[in-house]
Parts: structure tokens; C-alpha cells; sequence
């Protein structure tokens, strides 16, 4: 792999463009970490087909002022479904057009009625029950914050109390699913202590897997880069973003992060790049926010250049490409294809190039990066 720069982060969008087209054909959250990614690209650069492929794949999906969502269904409770609402809020903002607000309202509704475990934590999915998952994070809290800040009425406290709620939903799966004697968090956490995969004593998976911490980060950074420095749920989640970066600093190989975070040196344990850009982009953006140290910012430029020389590969035609990303894993499911979060398990799943969540990560660390002046 080289270093492909300056200018990696459109690059590397225009080819996901070229590749997929529209991202139309399902609901689905990987679509949503490429749209933020162009978002950030349309911010930098101003062009104007960045902000038009969020746009017309959008259209697709709400059609007309009722804010109905093509393929999305309320009573699956499926966190991974708020996701794409940070669109919908952009959109909004960006048109004035009610219908993406109707359509963020059906999201903001399921999190009203989002199953919860008995101390207030979100279930991941109604059909993962008392399970938190550090995935859903990322998939929900941003969008729930930047829905309430948006309230133009709070004279009831709605506004701030769901944002300390979205708030808790960070705590609480920081806490649960925290490994003391690693000082790392582990995938999931079951409060009924069901599933094959947790801990009968703990709750939690046997493993830190780097993409589901990648996950949580990211959503913690992006909750961090919406809140006023002045809300009351400010320090405590800007404390809990340096002490998780400053042990994901710690823990690099060669700059960027290992599929089982917990396994150093065991065999079969390789780097992956979408957890190693999750991070990255974590770090830079709320480094370059001043919510961490000034050390932190160096250090993710450094794994943003790591990400650079192991994962980004070039075709013979220019085409650039992200590789070596775990396609997807999971906990628990199916019973004729249980996901047990052994260590066995996650290095197993099919790794590969071209993942549109994993490019969509890359670019949006790589405007992290690109807008991180100076670099070292």
C-alpha cells in the first residue's frame, strides 16, 4: 500500500460513487457513513455533487411529504435505523423541507418506544432483548442529540431530557461492557445473561472487537461535536472520549488497531481498516474541536497515515480502494449460524475490499485528516 495525498478523502469518494451509483436499495446504516462522509466533503470542497448524492439517494427513500421511509419498519426497533436520520436532519436544514423532518420524526418515535433494559439502556435490536451493543452508539446518540437540539420549543424540558437521555445511553454501555483488567470494552453486553456469548457473572462478550469500539467512538465524538461546551452531559462525555482515546493510543500496531483489540500477537489476528478509521476519525475530529489533548491530534494523524500505508490500494486505472475490512460480525442470531464472539469467530468472518462502510469511514477521517492542519 502508498500513501495517496493530498486529496484522498474525494478521491476516494468519486470512486464509491462510480462503484455503487446511488446507495438506494435498502435501508440501511453502512449507506449512512458514506453519506456523513460526503456531507464533510461538501463542507471542504463546496461541490456541489457531494451534497446531491445524499440528496437524490434520500429521495428514494421519502418520496412525499408524509415522511414515510421505503423499507423501514418501527417495530423491529432496529437501532442501526436511526442511523441514516442524521441525513434526514441535514437535509432539513439544508432545504427546509418538511418532509425529511416528518421522516426523522418516525426515527425519533421508535426511540421514544425503543425497548430498554431495566436501568434505561437501549436494546440493540427487539430481537437481540436486554442487549447492548457498542455498534448502536454510533447508530443512535448523534441523531438523537442533534433531534432535540433542533426543538424550537422547550418550555416542558423535553429537549434536555432527551439529550441526557441519549447522554446515559453512552454512559451505560461504556460501563457495561468495560474489561477492568484490559482497561478496553468488549462488543455486547447482555443484561439477562441468555445469550451463549456473555459472561454468566458479567453480561459481557468474551472480546473488544475494533470496529464495534471504532463504533461507539465515533458516535461519542460526533454527540461531543453537537453539545454546547456549557450542557451539563459536556465534560463528563468529553472526559469519557479521552480516556478511551488515550487507551486506544496506546494499543496501535504500527499505527493502527487489530481486529480482536484484547489478542495482541495471536495468531490470526490481523489490522483492520474500517475499526482503524473509525478511530482515527474519532480522535481527529474531536482533537481538532480542542476536547482533547493536543498529543491526541498528532497520534491520530500519525494512524491516519498508518491507514494509509496498509489499507488504500490503487487499480491500474486510478480507481482507489479500501482493503483488508472485516465485512460484518455480529453477536449471537440465527441458531444454525450463531455468532459465539470467540476469538475464533471474529477472525473468521470474510474480510475484503470495497466495503461501503468501510470507505465511508476512510473518508471521513481522511477530511478529518485533511482538515487537521498543521500535520506533523
Amino acid at each position: 500500500m502508498k500513501e495517496f495525498l493530498p486529496k484522498s478523502a474525494a478521491k476516494m469518494a468519486d470512486c464509491l460513487m462510480k462503484r455503487y451509483g446511488l446507495l438506494t436499495s435498502r435501508w440501511s446504516y453502512d449507506y449512512g457513513v458514506a453519506w456523513r462522509g460526503m456531507e464533510a466533503l461538501y463542507a471542504m470542497t463546496g461541490e456541489k455533487k457531494y451534497f446531491d448524492y445524499i440528496k437524490d439517494a434520500m429521495d428514494t427513500f421519502v418520496t412525499d411529504e408524509s415522511g414515510a421511509i421505503r423499507d423501514y419498519t418501527l417495530d423491529e426497533f432496529n437501532l442501526d435505523y436511526i442511523c441514516n436520520g442524521r441525513q434526514l436532519l441535514y437535509l432539513y436544514k439544508a432545504t427546509g423541507d418538511k418532509k425529511y423532518l416528518r421522516a426523522a420524526d418516525v426515527l425519533r418515535d421508535q426511540l421514544r418506544r425503543q425497548p430498554r433494559t431495566s436501568d434505561g439502556g437501549f436494546w440493540h435490536k427487539k430481537c437481540y432483548p436486554y442487549q447492548m451493543w457498542l455498534d448502536g452508539l454510533h447508530m443512535s446518540a448523534p441523531f438523537y442529540v442533534e433531534y432535540c437540539l433542533m426543538a424550537e420549543d422547550d418550555a416542558a424540558g423535553i429537549r434536555d431530557a432527551g439529550i441526557r437521555d441519549a447522554a446515559k445511553q453512552l454512559q451505560l454501555a461504556y460501563e457495561h461492557t468495560y474489561e477492568p483488567k484490559t482497561r478496553l470494552n468488549h462488543h455486547g453486553w447482555d443484561e439477562s445473561r441468555a445469550q451463549q456469548w456473555s459472561n454468566p457473572e458479567t453480561g459481557r462478550s468474551a472480546h473488544a472487537w475494533g470496529r464495534a469500539v471504532g463504533w461507539y467512538m465515533l458516535g461519542l465524538a460526533d454527540v461531543l461535536a453537537l453539545l454546547p461546551e456549557n450542557h451539563e452531559c459536556f465534560e463528563p462525555l468529553r472526559a469519557l472520549m479521552e480516556k478511551i482515546s488515550a487507551r486506544m493510543l496506546e494499543i496501535r500496531v504500527d499505527g493502527a488497531w487489530l481486529q480482536v483489540l484484547d489478542c495482541p500477537g495471536r495468531e490470526g489476528n490481523y489490522l483492520e481498516s474500517s475499526g482503524s478509521c473509525l478511530m482515527t476519525a474519532a480522535i481527529l475530529k474531536a482533537a481538532a474541536n480542542h476536547q482533547l489533548p493536543d498529543w491526541m491530534l498528532a497520534a491520530a494523524q500519525e494512524s491516519f497515515r498508518a491507514i494509509q500505508r496498509h489499507f488504500v490500494g490503487q487499480m491500474r486505472d486510478g480507481t482507489l480502494f479500501l482493503a483488508k475490512t472485516c465485512y460484518g460480525a455480529g453477536l449471537g442470531g440465527k441458531t444454525d449460524a450463531y455468532r459465539d464472539g470467540s476469538y475464533d469467530y471474529y477472525i473468521s468472518e470474510t474480510v475484503g475490499s470495497y466495503d461501503i462502510k468501510g470507505t465511508g469511514a476512510y473518508i471521513q477521517a481522511a477530511c478529518a485528516y485533511e482538515g487537521s492542519e498543521p500535520h506533523a
